[in-house]
């Protein structure tokens, strides 16, 4: 089973190719890039809508633009966010208004989103969130703190979610809001320092940040049906390009273990034909699950999949290398620059595979409540 074979589809991974071959390099900054991709018509292809400044096109043609993007290693994206996340939400809960403000900007590459979800002491379980939103006369007024940010730093706008009813708890009384960054003294962001010396993840600080009664979306109290709404198009299409990436990835580790000698090892042979198959067991999983939402836990079990693929690869990396492994690609003495090679990035990055985006421990709890129908963990 392959997808995008078709003549048809073939002629659209010519048009691809050419125009990322044409495109990508000698841009200056991923906010630019984000408008070249704009201006192409390559933002929203699968929305499913037209007449917002993209084009449409079927599952088949997105999976060959998400892989053709893969394979040239095309700048990483910092308008996905607003893209695969807050755009198909507001298609499935905003009103026409919200639409019309908000998809063109993301669909034109002109505005940068972040999501305002996880917060100390609620992360994985996201029903336990603090930050609060007091109804005002012309909107919401918003204090809290939320973490793991990615991108804030550059972010536009954050969609947020928020308690709106004083006292509630768990799911009840939550509300998804649209909030502008730039409010000097009223939104504080700090990046977060990682293991590999980037700082792609934020700390945000809301205090009395100001939300706009026309961006609530869905409805007051209403904010958990939209979050769950939006963490399903988490899935899907992404996946397939994903694991492009780490076909790369499994290539360069590949060729470190031939060029340190460590090929010749039965072991290490057995563990890189160990990587390459269950790589294509997941890339088969995704394929079977592309574009379906009967079931319940697949995105559970695909993550739990990847995540430890990704960091068994990641110690494999370093395995490979030997010794040599702990040397930097520049002087790390005291004063000179934090660099990494590529290897070292996926073995330190890769360390966080199985905690964002769910952590392990949650992805079992749902299979086991929603997919094998156990008693449900008590929460407090």
């Amino acid at each position: 089973m392959e997808f995008g074979r078709t003549s048809e589809d073939e002629a659209f991974r010519a048009e691809v190719r050419g125009w990322l071959a044409e495109h990508v390099g000698g841009v200056g900054d991923r906010r630019e890039w984000e408008r070249v991709l704009g201006g192409g018509g390559w933002i929203g292809i699968g929305w499913g809508v037209e007449g917002y400044g993209n084009r449409a096109v079927g599952l088949e043609r997105q999976v060959v633009w998400a892989e053709e993007y893969a394979r040239v290693r095309a700048p990483a994206r910092s308008g996905h966010i607003g893209e695969k996340l807050l755009a198909p939400t507001l298609i499935a809960h905003g009103s026409e208004e919200q639409k019309n403000r908000f998809l063109p900007p993301i669909a034109s590459g002109d505005e940068l989103w972040c999501q305002g979800y996880s917060e100390p002491g609620a992360g994985s379980d996201l029903a336990g969130i603090r930050t609060e939103a007091v109804r005002e006369a012309d909107g919401y007024r918003i204090s809290g703190q939320k973490i793991w940010t990615s991108l804030a730093h550059e972010a536009d706008w954050c969609f947020v979610l928020a308690r709106t009813e004083a006292g509630s708890r768990r799911h009840r009384g939550l509300s998804f809001l649209l909030v502008p960054m730039d409010q000097p003294g009223r939104i504080d962001v700090r990046p977060i320092r990682q293991m590999t010396g980037t700082s792609e993840f934020n700390e945000v600080f809301f205090d009395g940040a100001h939300a706009r009664a026309e961006h609530l979306v869905g409805g007051e109290g209403n904010g958990w049906q939209v979050a769950m709404s939006l963490l399903g198009f988490e899935r899907g299409v992404s996946t397939l390009a994903q694991q492009v990436g780490f076909a790369q990835e499994l290539g360069q580790v590949i060729e470190a273990a031939v060029a340190s000698g460590a090929a010749d090892d039965p072991v290490v042979r057995d563990l890189l034909v160990r990587q390459w198959a269950e790589l294509r067991t997941m890339r088969w999983n995704a394929l079977r699950t592309l574009g379906s939402s009967a079931d319940q836990g697949a995105p559970s079990v695909a993550k739990l999949m990847w995540g430890r693929w990704h960091q068994r690869l990641g110690e494999l990396a370093m395995r490979v290398r030997g010794a040599g492994a702990a040397v930097g690609p520049g002087d790390w003495s005291a004063g000179s620059p934090y660099e990494l090679d590529a290897l070292q990035h996926l073995f330190l990055f890769s360390r966080a595979d199985t905690i964002y985006g769910g952590s392990d421990e949650i992805q079992r709890t749902i299979i086991a409540e929603r997919v094998l129908g156990l008693p449900r963990e008590a929460k407090g």
